[in-house]
């Protein structure tokens, strides 16, 4: 009982104003929910904004990739079927989707992180009038902001590094702030950095499908396509962190125009250490 009201005063005290994503875990070759996810999809359904929840389902990739799809499924119905018991008027359920292994957000080298992959994201999505969007604030540059200004985990953006719908191949426009980023880092050698990717549009999945590789991690690939720039101009890997963070944080949302959509298609940068 604690746990829950815990858990329900935060999401009770939360203002969803635009997006938010929340998981729950299974265990191994399960898709019951435990108690402490209950009480987390209980609180969920206290929110009183008018939202859509969207439901992604998960797998590590130890098994048969068959067994897996149809596990992640059964892990995304569950959270759907409990939730359609709890929730108010204000929110819609969008459909439950069992990605199996697609979308991994770890290397699974250990039993915690593969723990990270066995989970059912809710992606909580806020209603919007028509024509309503919201405008993020924003971001300090990082090729503006001088080194002695910044603090460890700010997050800067990558002015005109934008990319390609659909595609981790970023417009001929970016090529000189690119040029400029590898010489800060190459004029600073104790700089590490993690580069966060974003997608657009696509808000029937937690991320969207690169057309170039087939894979449905364009986020994780758009960050990735920088990072194997800066290494092939001899900056160490290990200086680079990766992440894709799918459709959350856009600069516009919803997107109206294929200028919001080439704002959302884009790649940020945090400082891990200077």
């Amino acid at each position: 009982m604690k746990i829950f009201v815990i858990i329900l005063l935060f999401f009770i005290s939360i203002k969803v104003d635009a997006q938010m994503l929340v998981s729950v875990y299974f265990k191994n070759n399960s898709y019951e929910l435990n108690q402490k996810s209950k009480a987390k999809l209980d609180s969920l359904s206290q929110l009183k904004s008018n939202l859509t929840f969207r439901i992604f389902g998960n797998c590590d990739p130890s098994g048969n990739i068959e067994l897996n799809k149809k596990l992640s499924e059964n892990r995304a119905n569950a959270v759907s079927e409990y939730l359609k018991n709890k929730i108010g008027s204000n929110i819609k359920l969008g459909n439950a989707v069992g990605l199996g292994i697609e979308k991994q957000i770890n290397d699974n080298s250990t039993e915690e992180l593969r723990e990270k992959n066995r989970r059912v994201d809710i992606f909580i999505e806020k209603a919007f009038a028509k024509g309503e969007k919201i405008s993020r604030k924003i971001l300090p540059s990082f090729l503006s902001t001088k080194i002695a200004q910044m603090k460890v985990k700010d997050t800067f953006s990558l002015p005109d590094v934008n990319f390609i719908g659909g595609r981790h191949v970023w417009l001929p426009s970016g090529n000189s702030n690119l040029l400029r980023l590898l010489k800060i880092l190459k004029e600073n050698p104790s700089l590490e950095v993690e580069l966060q990717g974003h997608i657009c549009c696509d808000y029937d999945n937690f991320d969207g499908e690169d057309a170039d590789l087939g894979t449905f991690n364009l986020s994780w690939t758009r960050a990735n396509a920088i990072k194997e720039f800066l290494l092939k101009q001899g900056i160490e890997s290990t200086r680079i962190k990766v992440s894709g963070l799918g459709h959350l944080n856009p600069v516009i949302y919803p997107e109206i125009t294929e200028s919001d959509r080439m704002k959302n298609r884009r790649v940020e940068l945090v400082l891990l250490k200077k």
